[in-house]
C-alpha cells in the first residue's frame, strides 16, 4: 500500500460456501499447500451440510434497519426485496441505529463494540495487520435498499429535499461509527465495501456521483486518512466512469474487477496513484475457461500491473460452477507469480 518494495504481491483468494460444501476434503487438501495465501485456514473449520452441492434456500430476514431480505442459495448473500422507506412519508418515523450499538452487518444483525475491540486486539497481539472492517453497502447500496433501486434513481434525477436529509443521515452515522472505531489505538486500515457498478457501465453518471456519493466518501475516508490510517474500498461492477474521483477521496487501496473494467484501462488510470487490489475474473474464464487460460490470465495481471516498489494486490473470490481443476490452475498460478 505504502510502495516500499516488498518481496511479494499479497494475495487470498475466498471460497465460496457453495464450493466448499460441493469439493470438501479435496478442496481442504489443496488449500493446505498454500499457507501464505490461505492464511490462518484450518481443517474442519468449514462447516458441510448433509447434502452436498449447492443448495437451495427460502430463507427471509429482515435486517438491523428494517429491510426485508430473501436469500435464495444457501450460503450467499441474498436480495433485499422490501424497503423500509418506499413510501417517503416513512422518513419522519424513521431513525438509523445507535452507533454506540454497535456496527451492523449487511443483511444480519448488530456486532457490539466489545467483540470488535477483542478482535482487533487479538490481531494486534499476533502481529498481523490491524484491519477494522465497515459493513459491506455502507452507502450507495445501503441508499437502495432503504428506497428502493428505482425509487433511488429516480430520486437522483428529481432530487427531492428528502433525498438530501437521507443522504446526510447515513454520511453521518457512518462517520460516527468510523469515530468508534478509532478508538482502538493500532488500527493499520479500515476496509469499505459498496457495489457501485453494472456489468458494462455505470448506473449512474459520474455527475450525479460527485452530487450524492463523492462527498459522503470524501468526508469519510479523509477523516480516516487525518489519523494515519489507510482507507480499502471494495466495489463490483465497471467503475472507470468515477475511478478518478474515488482516489480523489482519500483511498490506500482500491478494490476493482480485472475484466469488467479492463486491465489496461486499471493500468492507465491507476498505477502508482493508488494500491490497486485487483479482483480476479469470476465470471468467465476461472469458472469456465480451462487451466492453461488462466494461469496466463494471472500472468498478464502481474506483467500489466505490478511493480517493483509495489501497489499491486490480488483478490479472487470463487463461485459453483467453477471446476476443481480450475481451483487448483488458480492457485498454482496466483503462486507463481506473486513474487516481486
Amino acid at each position: 500500500m505504502e510502495f516500499k518494495n516488498p518481496k511479494y504481491i499479497p494475495c487470498r483468494i475466498v471460497i465460496s460456501w457453495p464450493l466448499w460444501n460441493t469439493y470438501r476434503e479435496k478442496l481442504e487438501r489443496i488449500v493446505m499447500r498454500y499457507p501464505l495465501i490461505f492464511r490462518g485456514f484450518k481443517v474442519g473449520s468449514i462447516h458441510y451440510d448433509e447434502k452436498i452441492g449447492v443448495l437451495g434456500s427460502n430463507e427471509e430476514r429482515i435486517d438491523v434497519f428494517g429491510c426485508k431480505w430473501h436469500f435464495p442459495l444457501k450460503g450467499l448473500q441474498g436480495v433485499v426485496v422490501k424497503h423500509p422507506l418506499s413510501d417517503w412519508n416513512n422518513l419522519k418515523n424513521f431513525k438509523l441505529l445507535d452507533p454506540e450499538d454497535g456496527v451492523p452487518t449487511e443483511s444480519r444483525g448488530l456486532i457490539p463494540w466489545n467483540k470488535i475491540y477483542d478482535n482487533l486486539e487479538k490481531s494486534y497481539k499476533s502481529g498481523s495487520p490491524v484491519i477494522a472492517s465497515m459493513p459491506h453497502s455502507f452507502f450507495f447500496q445501503r441508499l437502495y435498499y432503504l428506497r428502493g433501486y428505482t425509487n433511488l434513481l429516480k430520486d437522483f434525477i428529481k432530487k427531492p429535499p428528502r433525498i438530501y436529509q437521507l443522504v446526510e443521515m447515513l454520511t453521518e452515522y457512518n462517520l460516527e461509527l468510523i469515530k468508534r472505531m478509532l478508538k482502538f489505538k493500532h488500527l493499520d486500515m479500515i476496509a469499505f465495501g459498496d457495489d457501485l457498478g453494472n456489468q458494462y457501465r455505470m448506473p449512474i453518471s459520474p455527475k450525479t456521483f460527485r452530487v450524492f456519493i463523492y462527498p459522503a466518501y470524501k468526508k469519510i475516508f479523509t477523516f480516516i486518512r487525518s489519523h494515519g490510517i489507510h482507507v480499502y474500498l471494495h466495489s463490483d461492477g465497471h467503475v472507470m466512469e468515477i475511478v478518478d474521483q474515488l482516489i480523489d477521496t482519500g483511498l490506500s487501496v482500491l478494490n476493482i474487477h480485472d475484466l469488467v473494467n479492463g486491465i489496461k484501462n486499471i493500468a492507465e488510470s491507476c498505477m502508482g496513484k493508488i494500491c490497486i487490489d485487483i479482483d480476479i475474473d469470476r465470471q468467465r474464464i476461472v469458472p469456465y475457461g480451462n487451466p492453461s487460460q488462466i494461469k496466463k490470465h494471472i500472468k498478464n495481471i502481474v506483467e500489466t500491473l505490478a511493480r517493483k516498489d509495489g501497489g499491486l494486490m490480488m483478490t479472487a473470490g470463487l463461485y459453483s460452477p467453477t471446476p476443481l481443476e480450475n481451483i487448483k490452475a488458480l492457485i498454482e498460478a496466483i503462486n507463481e507469480n506473486m513474487w516481486l
